[in-house]
């Protein structure tokens, strides 16, 4: 039975592709429960992902901000750079379990590409990524990687040219080969049940913060703050404290560069309607006939028009707060969090740096706000060096253009 969360959710595929839903919702009940599956992925987390990553207390952003006492999740530490490897890894020794010999995948920002293509290394699985041509352009390093990794990588020419065409083009492909190849989906979305595995997969953030939080601290944190395209990492984040009415959470969505539709990528804050897209029932981006609309933000993994189903449902229920962040404040966020702290925060994660820049000068000093730095930075540079040092970036690439070239 597809389940719900709420009116959200469910599994609105064609019949040619429920055999294939239903047999990994069987393998993932199974191997949810089976301990050998399970010390399995405990051990590539530990000893190939490298978790638990760190909670860094911000003492430099603390005492600026003179707020509430900040902790931030260094996420971007595991192995491949965020915490998409999380994911990747689980799904893909399930895939193994349950006996596929390939795996595809749809990529955005790119990181969910690389982790998917590293984690079938690792586990001696076939990979192929799809990636709009838009992002692919502009996250080429991340292109180079996957191919490293032995991915054989699609561009997506079609509709926008970015994340939601690559997951059509994805979902095309696995209706034609779905008896021998497993699609990887990296966000907490689609049809049933992948919204229940990634946040399976993904709950150890949220997990590793409440131990290492009471280990420093003795206490829950008072507010928890990710930024959220379709959610892995915010509901990875939320889902151990969601019973917990008094840690609030706090997720932040891509503002772009105005409110009008082609500008941003805010699903709840701009109320957006309910629609049914790739599989599910959510809250999207569209016009009032159901089409889906274009969308923009600086980082190509919150460039997305749909959020995840139980995502939509903890915004219905008011469980979950939802602010925007726009361009321009991510990149102010994205140098301050490397100048005081140190860090530099992948463009997705520092939407979620944005927001918390406002939030904690107004919390009391006696409140503890934890951010999830669910990325680094590195994978941005062609974004964030022509945004903020366009006259010197340029004059490089021309540069290298001419010595490849010459």
């Amino acid at each position: 039975m597809p389940k719900y969360f709420g009116q959200y959710g469910g599994q609105y595929v064609g019949e040619v592709l429920r055999p294939a839903l239903d047999e990994l919702a069987a393998g993932f009940a199974k191997y949810s429960r089976d301990k050998k599956f399970l010390a399995e992925y405990a051990d590539l987390l530990t000893n190939y992902a490298g978790r638990p990553t760190p909670l860094l207390y911000a003492a430099n952003l603390t005492r600026e901000l003179q707020g509430a006492k900040t902790y931030i999740k260094l996420e971007g530490l595991a192995n491949t750079g965020a915490h998409k490897i999380n994911n990747a890894l689980g799904q893909v020794l399930l895939a193994k379990k349950i006996g596929k010999k390939q795996v595809i995948a749809e990529t955005g920002a790119g990181q969910h590409g690389v982790a998917t293509a590293a984690a079938c290394a690792r586990l001696g699985l076939r990979c192929e990524i799809f990636m709009g041509a838009i992002d692919a352009a502009r996250q080429q390093p991340n292109v180079f990687l996957m191919k490293q990794y032995g991915a054989k990588i699609h561009i997506v020419e079609d509709g926008t040219r970015i994340l939601k065409d690559a997951v059509n083009a994805c979902l095309k492909n696995w209706t034609a080969r779905a008896a021998d190849t497993h699609y990887l989906i990296g966000s907490a979305l689609g049809p049933y049940p992948y919204p229940d595995m990634v946040r399976f997969f993904q709950s150890s953030i949220g997990r590793e913060i409440k131990k290492q939080l009471w280990q420093k601290e003795k206490k829950l944190p008072d507010v928890l703050i990710a930024c959220c395209g379709g959610g892995s990492n915010s509901i990875g984040m939320f889902a151990p404290f969601l019973r917990n009415k008094k840690v609030r959470l706090i997720a932040v969505e891509a503002g772009g560069r105005g409110r009008k539709a082609g500008q941003h990528a805010a699903r709840i804050c701009s109320r957006s309607p309910l629609g049914i897209v790739e599989g599910y029932k959510s809250r999207f981006i569209q016009t009032d006939d159901g089409q889906v609309l274009p969308t923009h933000s600086v980082s190509a993994g919150l460039d997305y028009a749909g959020i995840g189903p139980e995502l939509a449902a903890l915004a219905e229920a008011r469980r979950i707060e939802f602010l925007t962040a726009s361009d321009k404040e991510v990149l102010q966020a994205y140098q301050y969090l490397a100048r005081t702290e140190g860090l530099l925060f992948a463009l997705e994660s520092a939407h979620a740096a944005a927001a918390a820049l406002k939030i904690i000068p107004r919390l009391g000093q006696d409140q503890i706000a934890v951010i999830n730095m669910s990325g680094r930075g590195d994978k941005d540079i062609f974004i964030t060096a022509a945004e903020l040092s366009k006259k010197e970036w340029g004059e490089f690439l021309k540069q290298e253009v001419e010595r490849l070239c010459g």
